[in-house]
């Protein structure tokens, strides 16, 4: 008996030696210290051209007959928010939030009833293919995510127009200018700068809000300018597929989906790189009062210039790896 108790104690001695030696040489990669995964979730966004061209529902849109539209280049974007969503069911900013901009008290008229605005200052702009946002997969609630909303805020691109009615040289056609779209539901701007000149504002700006630079050719450089106009209240495209989970009016929270769903374990050994591709298709339009197809600014009455009317991006795809 008592050899058989010596054998006992023996092996368990062995056994834990073995057990020691298996967790000491273990890789920290495969055992994190907490016990949870040490992993991010690195995000960048897409401008895609030829994605589908998407109404508020989901649906392939259609240009109406005294409206043209065309699709710019864009130079920069800026979410406020990004949410993920279990099913098209859950509700507005009851999903995973991944992140939220900073806000401002907000006085501005309104039918809304807004009282804050995005605090552009402190916007996290972003170029295409750039990871903006990285975030431990373990601050994220597990589950398994099919959907995604994004709330933009804001967007730079060039466009094309005709500058009409110019003094003494008559018109200027297809010359590039600069873009700086304010999407978001309510923003607070101090100076915006569009490309090279800059404009003071000073104020809160509800969605439609823009500024125009000209970049006009040589030798008529030296007269660019920033003007500065509001979109129709309502007339913004924010793209939502899922009718059952609505979203406020006046805002810019686009939904869309997964090519796969995302499953969050805690148990990731790798980082995850998700792509927010967004159309561009046909974002910037125009009521085209001469049936042109071409925007059309007047130099001397700008009440004669076409007015611009939705910046809305116009769909959006998600894709991780």
């Amino acid at each position: 008996m008592k050899n058989w108790k010596a054998f006992t104690c023996s092996g368990a001695v062995l056994l834990m030696f073995l057990l020691a030696t298996i967790l000491t040489t273990c890789n920290k990669e495969d055992l994190p210290s907490s016990g949870i995964t040490d992993k991010m979730l690195k995000i960048k966004i897409r401008f895609d051209s030829d994605q589908a061209r998407l109404d508020s529902f989901g649906n392939p849109a259609v240009v109406p007959s005294t409206h043209a539209t065309q699709t710019p280049s864009f130079n920069t974007m800026s979410a406020h928010f990004i949410e993920l969503v279990g099913d098209e069911f859950t509700p507005y900013q009851q999903g995973a939030f991944l992140y939220k901009g900073e806000e401002v008290p907000a006085n501005n008229p309104n039918t809304y009833g807004f009282t804050t605005a995005i605090d552009f200052d402190n916007a996290l702009l972003t170029v295409e293919e750039e990871v903006f946002l990285e975030i431990p997969l373990s601050a994220i609630d597990t589950g398994v995510y099919h959907h995604i909303r994004v709330s933009v805020a804001y967007q730079n691109y060039e466009v094309l127009y005709n500058l009409n009615n110019v003094p003494v040289i008559n018109s200027l056609p297809q010359q590039s200018g600069t873009i700086a779209s304010f999407v978001g539901y309510n923003t607070y701007i101090n100076n915006l700068q569009v490309d090279e000149l800059e404009v003071a504002v000073n104020a809160p700006k509800l969605q439609g809000f823009w500024g125009f630079e000209t970049k006009l050719s040589e030798p008529y450089s030296s007269y660019n300018q920033i003007s500065t106009g509001q979109a129709p209240a309502d007339a913004t495209t924010v793209v939502n597929p899922f009718a059952n989970a609505p979203i406020p009016r006046g805002s810019c929270v686009v939904a869309g989906s997964f090519d796969i769903p995302l499953t969050v374990s805690w148990d990731e050994t790798e980082d995850v790189y998700m792509t927010l591709s967004f159309s561009t298709n046909g974002s910037f339009e125009w009521e085209d009062t001469n049936g042109n197809d071409q925007w059309d600014i007047d130099a001397t009455n700008t009440n004669q210039s076409e007015r611009v009317v939705d910046m809305g991006l116009r769909g959006l795809s998600a894709f991780w790896e």
